[in-house]
């Protein structure tokens, strides 16, 4: 017979699912959606986006160029997430190890362009890896919470979005 212990805090006891996906064999779908759409967004920024990006007006094209930039950003910053994980989950890093480098990782620190009126302008494949990279950031900035903690949320990072700021930037020099 087994008995519990009921002396410990319940928070001692809790089952942390998040945590157990991280750390389990489960992650491996999660990784290899994240690495799938960071291998399919270079295929297709370095080919058929490129051409559809020389089709369009001075004002889709600059859009376009900043947009791609967060996106690039942000799935850099997914697959830091996915690669210390894993790292953690193989028993390569400890998960004092993987806090430690975490902190160099930064979620959902990025927005997006949906607002703008040339957004429908970008090319329906462009725009739909957007919204797919966005969603797999805030599936996993969601699970770094869970596992992390609030913690985890940058306290020294700023508010502002720099890319942001360049565009504003350009949208004044150009009267836009």
């Amino acid at each position: 017979m087994t008995t519990q212990n009921t002396d410990l805090p319940t928070e001692d006891r809790t089952i942390r699912l998040a945590e157990h996906l991280a750390f389990s064999r489960s992650f491996q779908p999660l990784f290899n959606e994240g690495m799938s759409l960071v291998d399919e967004t270079a295929v297709y920024l370095d080919g058929a986006g490129r051409v559809e990006a020389k089709a369009m007006s001075k004002a889709g094209a600059t859009l376009y160029a900043a947009e791609s930039m967060r996106l690039t950003t942000r799935l850099m910053q997914v697959a830091s997430w996915l690669l210390l994980q894993r790292a953690a989950n193989q028993g390569d890093m400890s998960r004092a190890q993987v806090e430690a480098e975490k902190v160099k990782v930064r979620l959902e620190g990025l927005g997006s362009a949906r607002e703008s009126p040339q957004y429908a302008e970008l090319p329906e494949t462009f725009r739909h890896i957007v919204e797919r990279a966005v969603k797999l950031e805030r599936r996993i900035a969601m699970l770094d919470r869970e596992i992390y903690g609030e913690a985890s949320r940058r306290e020294g990072w700023p508010n502002t979005n720099p890319v942001g700021e360049q565009i504003n930037l350009l949208k004044t020099a150009f009267n836009g």
